[in-house]
């Protein structure tokens, strides 16, 4: 047996295992990459739907509301795989969050595919897949704050820590976070843990969210 002609065979099979490799996780880095894109866009064109449909209905009588929501024929705002949540309860404590849907008019923020228990405050994907959650915080000192770690965690899927600040006026602070993850059909709670030094320090509500879509 020629053993030079075996060492060249093992030689060029090893270059071979690593060109695949590099191209696979290339290629799993793309893929990544394309998801997260495409969840960016998809929570901003969200955002910008709720905003105008907010501002209709806060301008307009309830029957123009009403109609003008059910015109309304956006396939983001529809999408049956979409979740999108706020938050009730502005104060800082170590607890389960509290969450409700944006209801305007008609219209639901919650997709036919999720099950929100406000009792548990629990939010429940009833189809097993890859899901793209966020969670926006905005945060407000309202006076003599005092600084700590504020971190909010959805299931164990998405942590999100926000480093607040020793602030003596309004000072504000924002933080967003996402990530894809495999969800099969379990009850999503959102923990929120505060260390000691955090004070006075207040959750806004119209702008922090939470917000699930189905991937694949």
């Amino acid at each position: 047996m020629d053993v030079e002609s075996l060492q060249k065979n093992s030689r060029r099979r090893t270059r071979c295992l690593d060109v695949f490799l590099v191209v696979s996780i290339i290629f799993l880095f793309g893929a990544l990459a394309a998801v997260a894109v495409s969840g960016v866009r998809v929570v901003a064109e969200l955002d910008s739907k709720l905003s105008q449909l907010k501002s209709k209905l806060e301008l307009a009588s309830p029957p123009e509301a009403l109609k003008q929501t059910a015109n309304e024929s956006s396939p983001v705002y529809k999408m049956e795989n979409f979740a999108y949540l706020e938050p009730i309860s502005s104060s800082l404590q170590t607890s389960t969050m509290q969450f409700e849907q944006v209801n305007y008019a008609a219209e639901k923020s919650i997709g036919s595919n999720f099950a929100f228990d406000k009792e548990q405050n629990s939010l429940q994907p009833l189809q097993t897949g890859s899901y793209f959650m966020y969670i926006e915080l905005n945060l407000t000192c309202t006076y003599d704050c005092g600084a700590g770690l504020l971190t909010v965690q959805v299931g164990n899927h998405l942590t999100c820590e926000v480093t607040l600040p020793k602030a003596a006026n309004s000072k504000p602070v924002s933080k967003k976070c996402w990530t894809v993850s495999w969800i099969n059909k379990e009850k999503l709670f959102t923990q929120m843990t505060v260390t000691d030094g955090v004070q006075n320090w207040r959750l806004e509500l119209n702008s922090s969210k939470l917000g699930l879509f189905l991937v694949d």
